[in-house]
């Protein structure tokens, strides 16, 4: 094992600051009281606990990144992805979509892309716990964050939106932002709605949360009924998970999108291009790849990277399911692991609804795990690892950790982790890593 694996497995310690967390979330008066609230209601959100991560590992992601967004900017790519979108998602004002999230497992070998989502949450959120683990001591402090990085990433993160209205409306103001979902105030991530918020405010931008069914387009505008009169919506940042704008609640979205009335982000051809788990196959296609015209150096790492990915149909069924303990099956539209299930853990009756369904089948790769200390002593967690991405730089690492079959946030000791990144070191410094992580365990 390399020292960020002997430190996952062997260290459990715990270096999340409450008071400093609060200070992270609660930025402003509107966010008073947000920390306890969230201990209250989200009490997994946040994990005590970081994970550490090879140096080599985090190159080999940000490489993997840089070479899905080569392919994806290639137009057989694009016209193959876009023939089975809807027409909407043939539309192109310049905007590429903002919190990109690749979806890594790590293995001995390397990382394995799971998935790719196109509204990616918690980076925000995720960039409040990391500086609340660092600030828990000096120690931390140079370890999570050694370049200081996260003092900057908020305004890191405003400039990725100002980029995106750039690319549609070039050198005129910005002044309204919209943070878009059905029912806001009823989503798991509602708090972060309002840390964008906050942040939008705090940059000089009039920002709303609102409910897509609250919008109206009419004069050739977006407006919504919170703001001035004739004051129009300039951009949304779209946290709908219906990506291509089909439900009637979202017409005045959809109307204004495509005049190019407002600038969306994510937008239905963001989730076309990179989020549909059809690209997997694509991705994991060393020949189709070649056709396109795809480097030879890029094949050989996303032949790597990406699990073999196959589509679920009649024609291969009973091939499917005799292998079935080998995969992982995703339906084609999902998000959030709705409706994902393990290979091993299929009845008939399930297996039936992905026949009837549009799902793809992926070779399946265990998640690693991180131990961490719980109520009753220690326990060791599944963990997966998000690159938060914009126009393929990796702005921020962030894991998840959880029990079950998919990732969750109601394990005690899991959730949202700071991601460390250690050195690789020579194998025979590799051995002592157990010393290493005993001295971690006494901080």
């Amino acid at each position: 094992m390399n020292l960020a694996d002997t430190l996952n497995l062997g260290c459990a310690c715990q270096t999340l600051s409450m008071p400093h967390l609060r200070e992270q979330l609660e930025t402003g008066p509107a966010l008073d009281g947000l920390a306890a609230r969230l201990t209250l209601s989200h009490p997994h959100l946040f994990s005590a606990t970081a994970v550490f991560l090879d140096s080599a590992m985090a190159q080999r992601i940000g490489q993997a990144v840089a070479a899905i967004e080569r392919v994806i900017a290639l137009p057989a790519w694009q016209d193959q992805a876009l023939a089975r979108a809807p027409a909407i998602a043939a539309l192109n004002h310049g905007p590429v979509g903002v919190f990109m999230g690749y979806d890594f497992h790590l293995t001995s070998t390397g990382p394995r892309l799971i998935e790719i989502n196109s509204n990616a949450g918690g980076g925000v959120l995720n960039a409040a716990l990391a500086r609340a683990h660092s600030a828990c001591c000096n120690a931390m402090g140079e370890v999570v964050d050694p370049r200081g990085t996260l003092e900057s990433i908020d305004t890191v993160f405003v400039d990725m939106f100002r980029s995106e209205w750039a690319l549609q409306r070039g050198d005129a103001p910005l002044r309204t932002v919209l943070i878009v979902d059905d029912a806001p105030d009823q989503q798991y991530l509602a708090p972060e709605f309002e840390l964008v918020r906050e942040l939008f405010a705090a940059h000089g931008l009039t920002a709303l949360v609102a409910d897509a069914a609250d919008l109206q387009w009419r004069d050739g505008a977006l407006h919504h009924p919170a703001l001035p009169p004739g004051t129009p919506v300039d951009l949304v940042y779209n946290r709908l998970t219906d990506f291509y704008l089909q439900d009637e609640a979202h017409q005045a979205l959809r109307l204004a999108h495509e005049a190019g009335a407002v600038v969306l982000t994510p937008h239905p051809r963001t989730h076309a291009l990179y989020a549909d788990k059809r690209n997997l196959i694509a991705l994991s296609d060393t020949d189709l790849l070649a056709r396109w015209g795809v480097s030879e150096a890029d094949r050989a790492l996303l032949q790597a990277v990406v699990p073999a990915t196959q589509r679920v149909g009649t024609h291969n069924a009973d091939e499917l399911w005799a292998g079935r303990r080998g995969l992982f099956f995703k339906p084609a539209a999902g998000f959030g692991a709705r409706a994902a299930y393990r290979g091993d853990k299929l009845t008939r009756r399930v297996w039936g609804e992905i026949l009837a369904g549009d799902y793809v089948a992926q070779a399946l790769v265990p998640p690693s795990e991180r131990l961490v200390r719980v109520q009753d002593g220690t326990q060791l967690l599944k963990l997966d690892l998000r690159a938060y991405t914009y126009r393929g730089d990796v702005q921020l690492l962030a894991a998840r950790t959880w029990t079950g079959q998919t990732t969750n946030f109601r394990t005690e000791g899991g959730g949202f982790s700071p991601v460390v990144v250690v050195p690789t070191m020579p194998a025979a410094l590799s051995q002592n890593g157990h010393e290493v992580a005993q001295q971690f365990n006494t901080r």
